[in-house]
C-alpha cells in the first residue's frame, strides 16, 4: 500500500486522488486506458466478493448471537438440507438492500468504519477486564495478547481517536443504533442470555 501510494502521488498530485478510484484515475491521466479498465473491472469484482463475504458473516453473526440467547431462537434455526440459517439470510439481505438503496456510499463507508472501530475498541478494553477476572484469567488459551495491558489500552485509544475523526451524521446514526441494540438487549437478551445464566449459577 505504501509503495502504491508513493507511485500514485508521483504520477498525480495528491489533491486529485481523493476519489473512489485513484489507481484507475492515475492510469487514465497517463493515457493507459486499457490498464485503467482492467483495474476498474478488478475493483468491481473485489467489491462484489467483499459484499458476499460480509453478507455471509452477518448471517452467521445473527446465528451465533441467537444461539447464545441474545436474539429470538428462530434466528438460530438451520435448513435441515443445506444447514443454512435461512431466516437470517433473508433478513440480512433485505436490510442490506434497503440501506444500499437509500444511503449514499460515503455514508455507508463511515457507518461501517465506526461500527468496526467501536467493536475493536470494546474488544481491546474487554481484554483488560477479562485478564483481571478470576473466572477467566487462569483459563488455558492458545493465545494471549502480548505487552498486556499496554497494547490493549493503546489499541483502545487509537480506535477512539479514529472514531472522533468521523462526521457528526455518523455519530448520530451510531447513537441511534446503540440505543436500539440496548433496547433489544434489556428487553430480551438480558433475560435469555445463556452465558449469563451459566455464570450466575
Amino acid at each position: 500500500y505504501i509503495s502504491l501510494s508513493a507511485v500514485l502521488v508521483g504520477v498525480v498530485h495528491y489533491t486529485k486522488l481523493n476519489v473512489a478510484d485513484p489507481v484507475a484515475l492515475a492510469l487514465t491521466l497517463v493515457h493507459q486506458n486499457w490498464a485503467s479498465g482492467i483495474i476498474s473491472f478488478g475493483a468491481i469484482v473485489g467489491m462484489t466478493t467483499v459484499l458476499i463475504v460480509m453478507s455471509y458473516g452477518g448471517t452467521r453473526l445473527l446465528f451465533a448471537i441467537s444461539r447464545d440467547g441474545l436474539l429470538p431462537a428462530a434466528l438460530k434455526r438451520l435448513n435441515p438440507k443445506t444447514h443454512v440459517p435461512v431466516a437470517n439470510t433473508w433478513i440480512f439481505g433485505m436490510v442490506a438492500s434497503i440501506f444500499a438503496a437509500l444511503i449514499p456510499i460515503d455514508k455507508i463507508a463511515e457507518l461501517v468504519n465506526i461500527g468496526t472501530l467501536s467493536a475493536f475498541a470494546m474488544v481491546s478494553l474487554g481484554i483488560v477486564f477479562l485478564r483481571h477476572d478470576e473466572r477467566f484469567k487462569n483459563l488455558d488459551t492458545a493465545f494471549k495478547v502480548p505487552w498486556y495491558p499496554y497494547l490493549p489500552i493503546a489499541s483502545f485509544l487509537a480506535c477512539v481517536y479514529l472514531m472522533t475523526q468521523l462526521q457528526a451524521f455518523t455519530w448520530a446514526a451510531f447513537g441511534v443504533w446503540v440505543v436500539l441494540g440496548l433496547i433489544v438487549y434489556v428487553s430480551y437478551g438480558y433475560r435469555h442470555s445463556q452465558v449469563r445464566a451459566k455464570i450466575s449459577r
